[in-house]
């Protein structure tokens, strides 16, 4: 089970930002989409992760000035990332080993996806279950 089978069932849209946006405007669509992070473009090329805890962060150090500042002032840049190949457990091992919630997908330097820690989890709870009636179907015809 690869990340690419991840993003393959997936049809949620990604939201993202770009570097020149405001932090208001980036908080304003983690509020309104009801996300906790967003991939930050520039040109197209993922520059780095905007999240909650960079917005919670940056608003303790400066206060409310901070909403008038740009994202690319205040985002996680060079953020941890993922190819499509990468196993699900090993993603989520590293989301777990370090802490973070939402992982960039890159095959080579192209943005391709975005996965918070809870698609991976549901991705793996559908293949457990699966697998278990897979099981269960096989001891009733046996």
């Amino acid at each position: 089970m690869t990340i690419a089978l991840v993003l393959e069932g997936r049809e949620q849209e990604i939201y993202t930002c770009r570097t020149s946006n405001t932090v208001e405007e980036a908080a304003r669509l983690l509020a309104e989409k009801r996300i906790g992070a967003l991939p930050v473009l520039q040109e197209g090329n993922l520059a780095g992760i905007f999240s909650e805890r960079d917005l919670l962060y940056s608003v303790a150090r400066e206060g409310a000035a901070v909403l008038s500042r740009r994202v690319l002032e205040v985002m996680t840049s060079q953020p941890i990332t993922v190819e499509p190949r990468t196993p699900v457990l090993e993603a989520l091992a590293l989301m777990t080993r370090r802490r973070i919630r939402h992982l960039p997908v890159l095959d080579g330097p192209a943005f391709t996806g975005f996965l918070s820690i809870g698609d991976l989890v549901k991705y793996r709870i559908e293949r457990i279950e699966a697998e278990a009636e897979q099981m269960r179907a096989y001891i009733q015809s046996a």
